[in-house]
């Protein structure tokens, strides 16, 4: 269970570059033990990819990786990089072209019409290739993100009595750059339109107790990340 070492990490740096590359490394793992081939001649596309954290960590280990966001905010060694512009609210993914693994971390929530993206992803995907989906769902510890755990009295009176409190700075503002977001919502999502399936699910910071997603209801409070690996729907079993 890596959320321990988080959340010391967190409290005693904050956010840099070696908390993400933890939460990369350690997703990483999963990938592999979920029968995902990470290194040479795979293809991989960091959507979504902020700094590059963890599309660095998949380039350590062989991977041909093509980073993908609004903007180029990659990491000084990440220079020579291929990166990809996309507006996942304003456009769609498809002319970013197939990839044998695509990694989206910590996007979905910030995307005001997450269901459109839903339906477009498997067009990234080559024959039996495979999406790794994780997001912070709104009633999480974390759901709020910096405002947390204020988010719980609701997206507005939780920011409005956050900013009133002094509290540290914060960068998402519900209905503009965060939306609430539920796992049981993206699994009916994803069962509706049928263009994917779900392989793996996981509380993405103790997958240790990834029973606790099979739970409706319960499963919304006591996973702090929900990670799904999906693969196109006709790809044969993993």
């Amino acid at each position: 269970m890596i959320l321990p070492r988080l959340l010391l990490r967190f409290a005693r740096h904050g956010d840099d570059a070696v908390f993400y590359r933890m939460q990369a490394d350690d997703a990483i793992r999963w990938l592999e033990r979920s029968g995902v081939r990470i290194g040479p001649g795979v293809r991989v596309l960091d959507l979504g990819c902020g700094h590059g954290v963890f599309g660095a960590a998949l380039r350590e280990r062989g991977c041909t990786v093509t980073f993908a966001d609004e903007q180029n905010g990659l990491l000084p060694e990440l220079r020579d990089a291929e990166f990809l512009p996309v507006d996942l609210d304003r456009g769609s993914p498809e002319g970013l072209g197939r990839y044998d693994l695509v990694i989206c971390s910590n996007v979905l929530e910030h995307l005001r019409h997450p269901d459109a993206f839903l339906r477009a992803a498997h067009r990234l995907l080559t024959p039996g290739g495979a999406l790794y989906l994780s997001w912070t769902n709104w009633l999480s510890p974390w759901g709020g993100h910096e405002f947390s755990p204020l988010h719980y009295l609701g997206p507005r009176l939780g920011i409005r009595l956050h900013d009133a409190l002094g509290r540290r700075k914060r960068f998402h503002t519900p209905g503009v750059n965060l939306f609430p977001s539920h796992i049981g919502r993206v699994l009916r999502w994803i069962r509706r339109d049928g263009t994917l399936r779900v392989d793996r699910r996981a509380c993405r910071y103790y997958t240790e107790f990834s029973f606790l997603l099979h739970l409706p209801v319960v499963r919304e409070f006591l996973a702090w990340n929900c990670a799904l690996l999906l693969r196109p729907a006709d790809s044969p079993d993993g």
